[in-house]
């Protein structure tokens, strides 16, 4: 799927367009799949599309395999009767995503609704969600997990009482019956997203549009993984991390960025094939064609920071599983589409790893340029295999770079693409498809020509990061006919959904 020469849009699904506040998996998404067919595009890719817990962020989630409740539409929940019609959705803002207020309305129509569709008989539309509860294997954890953090006021699951939060198996068993009804309710949430999601994919294909997920390295503290399976990270007998994960200094942050995440326990995960890994990997192929390995170096090494830390400048590089974990996944799944987001402090064994396996790196056209010739993410140094992004979520948008860079490196990227400075963003978009790299893609806050107030996310910074939102006001009317034929003058259209 990545070895021919094409072109994709990144946008997550919180910043669609419509009426509920947040973007959604329902009306305005398949609208977005028809214009950026219209496009010529042959990818969506999305961030992680779990339930955001921390700063609100997808790579920080109440699960690695639950779907976000806020994505699902509440207009098919009201067709299928689930809802009635007065439960009338607010008016929210339509270009930032008020996550408290979203959150506070929505998921108590989703408790009304999974309450009303537990009440009724036996249906087809049951039989289906029976199914779906039998055959996930991660969903009773999960669902419990979330019973119980709503029942302690959405508390940390280390701040609950030591029963519920060391859990014993007996304790399970009976907790999974005191909190039966929560646990229905947040089982048929999961089923509506998971269906919702699968019927989008099926219509993002019928336009020869593939999707390309995320899988972050690292897990949330604070999520159903690490409470249920507490033997597989890095923690204390009371539950706490003994290290966290982290990057060091960088181009994103003076003092590194100190993500919090426990640690995996490589050499027992290892005892039995990395099953957890198959899993994980095994269930995001069933959601996407294409999957996006965030922070790929930290299978190599990753950097320990001691939990006590306040920054992430002090810690260590301690060695990952490297090959004998992708050894394990692909021996059951066979190979895998993958892109290895080869970003930050990239060592030789990093580049070996990913080269073993032939998985394309990323190239970002804001990396490229105040250095020499020789900057490998200058498009005259790229590698037909890779993908080649003008910049990524972490990023600000191309068109707020180009504002706030010196002087200096403004002149080098005006000579190099032999623009003006009214051609700027447009020539940063023609080199990206003029690469030689099989695959680009494209945020569409670049193809909107928008500023950094259109930025998603800002490294180290906690508050009002992931809110944005696009309207189709946004569109100019020849947008799509415009960036069509550019897509086409560099082969890289999709011509099965024109």
């Amino acid at each position: 799927m990545l070895n021919r020469r094409a072109c994709g849009v990144l946008l997550h699904p919180t910043s669609l367009p419509g009426s509920g506040g947040i973007g959604t998996l329902g009306a305005d998404a398949e609208r977005f799949i028809e214009v950026i067919s219209g496009m010529g595009m042959s990818y969506w890719q999305v961030l992680p599309l779990t339930p955001p817990a921390c700063g609100n962020s997808p790579y920080s989630a109440f699960s690695a395999f639950a779907g976000n409740p806020l994505l699902i539409d509440l207009e098919q929940i009201e067709a299928e009767g689930d809802l009635t019609a007065e439960c009338d959705k607010e008016n929210f803002s339509g270009h930032r995503v008020d996550f408290n207020a979203v959150s506070e309305k929505k998921l108590k129509l989703l408790h009304k609704a999974g309450k009303a569709f537990l009440a009724e008989g036996e249906t087809p539309r049951k039989k289906e969600f029976w199914h779906f509860c039998d055959s996930t294997p991660w969903l009773h954890e999960y669902a419990l997990f979330m019973a119980i953090k709503n029942h302690c006021k959405g508390k940390s699951w280390d701040k609950w009482p030591k029963e519920l939060a060391l859990l014993t198996p007996l304790m399970f068993e009976k907790c999974s019956v005191d909190f039966g009804p929560e646990i229905g309710v947040q089982k048929y949430i999961q089923w509506q997203f998971f269906r919702q999601w699968k019927a989008l994919r099926r219509y993002a294909s019928s336009f020869g549009i593939d999707i390309i997920g995320d899988i972050p390295i690292f897990v949330a503290y604070d999520s159903a993984d690490v409470w249920s399976r507490r033997e597989l990270f890095q923690l204390d007998s009371k539950g706490k991390p003994v290290d966290v994960a982290g990057v060091p200094p960088d181009y994103f942050s003076k003092t590194g960025q100190l993500w919090g995440n426990p640690l995996y326990r490589w050499d027992l995960m290892g005892r039995d094939g990395y099953s957890w890994w198959v899993e994980r990997f095994r269930f995001m192929f069933d959601l996407f064609d294409i999957v996006r390995i965030d922070h790929f170096r930290g299978f190599e090494a990753a950097w320990h920071v001691p939990a006590s830390h306040g920054t992430a400048e002090h810690g260590q590089w301690f060695k990952g599983p490297g090959a004998d974990l992708f050894d394990a996944v692909f021996s059951s799944l066979g190979s895998l589409p993958i892109i290895a987001e080869d970003l930050g402090v990239i060592t030789s064994e990093v580049e070996n790893l990913r080269d073993r396996y032939s998985f394309p790196g990323m190239k970002i056209l804001q990396f490229a340029f105040g250095s020499d010739p020789y900057n490998p993410y200058l498009p005259h140094n790229h590698l037909k295999n890779c993908v080649v992004y003008t910049g990524t979520h972490d990023n600000d948008t191309t068109a707020g770079w180009l504002n706030s860079i010196s002087d200096k490196e403004l002149q080098s990227i005006k000579e190099y693409l032999g623009a003006r400075d009214d051609e700027l963003l447009d020539g940063m978009l023609r080199v990206a498809l003029m690469s030689v790299a099989d695959t680009v893609i494209l945020p569409f806050q670049d193809l909107l020509k928008l500023g950094s107030e259109a930025r998603m996310n800002l490294p180290g910074t906690a508050y009002g990061n992931w809110e944005w939102r696009f309207s189709w006001d946004d569109l100019q009317r020849d947008l799509a006919g415009r960036v069509q034929s550019q897509v086409d003058c560099y082969g890289r259209i999709n011509r099965m959904g024109q």
